[in-house]
């Protein structure tokens, strides 16, 4: 898994090469304006250490990233995603601490209003997989990206309510 991040569009100025999760990119680069994932799937933080709006990249040339997320900070810290192969799973739940109606997921959702009725998803268990989650559907608004765990509560998340999953396949590596 490789990702080169340069300070200036179209590749351009200081480069850095990633090769895994890195949580600040302060003292490699003064900005970051466009990047090359060579290998692998990454979320982008506009923040260091992860935090404030995540963007999915996955092996490309971004020359203008910010033009193309219509992004107003540079990235600032990258998260490398394991690569899965095998079954995906998770249950979505209306309400906080797995409460309210409860689905299971096994294939993407471009809505769950119209799938399942269900307004929007406050928690959720990821038993199997990784998955990008949406805050309107059909895959638009930000995103956030989920790995094995238990969510108990996305109010933590900017109070972001989630419409639309997809999973994140290994055809995409």
């Amino acid at each position: 898994m490789k990702v080169t991040f340069f300070e200036d569009r179209n590749f351009q100025g200081r480069s850095y090469d990633c090769m895994g999760d890195s949580g600040d990119f302060s003292s490699y680069l003064n900005r970051c304006h466009s990047c090359r994932v060579e290998s692998g799937c990454w979320m982008m933080y506009d923040h260091p250490n992860y935090m404030g709006n995540g963007y999915f990249f996955k092996r490309g040339e971004y020359a203008d990233y910010m033009s193309m997320f219509g992004m107003s900070n540079c990235i600032r810290s990258c998260r490398m995603i394991p690569m899965h192969r095998g079954s995906y799973r998770m249950r979505i739940y209306e309400r906080d601490n797995f409460m309210g109606q409860m689905h299971e997921m096994m294939d993407d959702c471009d809505n769950i209003m119209d799938r399942y009725r269900m307004s929007h998803c406050q928690s959720c268990h990821v038993m199997e997989g990784h998955w990008l989650m949406y805050e309107q559907p059909h895959y638009r608004g930000r995103m956030s990206y989920f790995r094995p765990g238990e969510y108990r509560s996305f109010s933590n998340m900017g109070g972001m309510r989630f419409m639309s999953m997809r999973r994140i396949m290994d055809s995409w590596y």
